[in-house]
């Protein structure tokens, strides 16, 4: 049977009062490119559904642009209505919004939890391991505790000048909760994989880790 994968995507469209923002359209567009290629089924689903605010998009890109046209076909699941047991792996893509209602929402939670318990792949990458700053286990445990984790860096947030604008700090949030934060160089690409847990530093680590997100379903079994 063809796995199925979920690329989950923020609704949040403020950038703290700076300026509009939304999910990072290659750090999703790519991943997606890649598991269409495949021959993964791919489901894409925001927090509240509908048609999900952008940032990052690059019209010269046809990958991007096509990407887009699939959305605007389609729409967004939303993530309160997606069926967890149905999916071999989720990849929480990035974006400034996510910093907004990824750590909090329930589904966002629920999805990863579910996905991961079930034996399945967690991804994230960029902003998007926000999603992994309250994602705890059926035993309370936080997933990242203990593990080897990467996502967009204090120095990176700083190079963006918006360390004062976002809500908090990624890196230091999953190291609080028990990762262990591998950075890489400013926005060079840098992907981590722990057990069934994979996540990526930036955006330049997006299609990286979608072939490691590969790799993962691709084996027979997969521990921890």
């Amino acid at each position: 049977m063809t796995k199925r994968i979920l690329i989950a995507l923020t609704s949040h469209d403020d950038l703290g009062g700076v300026r509009r923002t939304g999910y990072y359209v290659p750090e999703a567009a790519h991943p997606w490119e890649i598991f269409l290629q495949a021959g993964f089924d791919v489901d894409v689903a925001s927090v509240q559904g509908g048609a999900p605010p952008q940032d990052g998009f690059d019209p010269d890109d046809p990958t991007q642009t096509a990407f887009l046209a699939a959305l605007e076909l389609s729409g967004t699941l939303r993530l309160a209505d997606v069926d967890a047991a149905t999916y071999d792996a989720v990849l929480y893509a990035g974006g400034h919004g996510t910093m907004w209602d990824f750590p909090d929402d329930p589904d966002v939670r629920r999805l990863g939890r579910e996905i991961y318990e079930r034996g399945g792949v967690v991804a994230a990458v960029c902003h998007g391991p926000s999603a992994l700053v309250n994602l705890t286990l059926s035993d309370g445990s936080h997933l990242v505790a203990g593990k080897r984790v990467a996502a967009f860096t204090n120095a990176e947030e700083k190079a963006a000048g918006l360390t004062e604008v976002v809500p908090f700090l990624l890196a230091d949030a999953l190291t609080e909760r028990g990762a262990r934060h591998e950075p890489a160089g400013d926005f060079q690409a840098q992907v981590v994989v722990d057990g069934r847990l994979a996540t990526g530093q930036n955006p330049a680590s997006a299609a990286p880790l979608a072939k490691r997100v590969l790799e993962l379903l691709e084996q027979p079994t997969s521990e921890g």
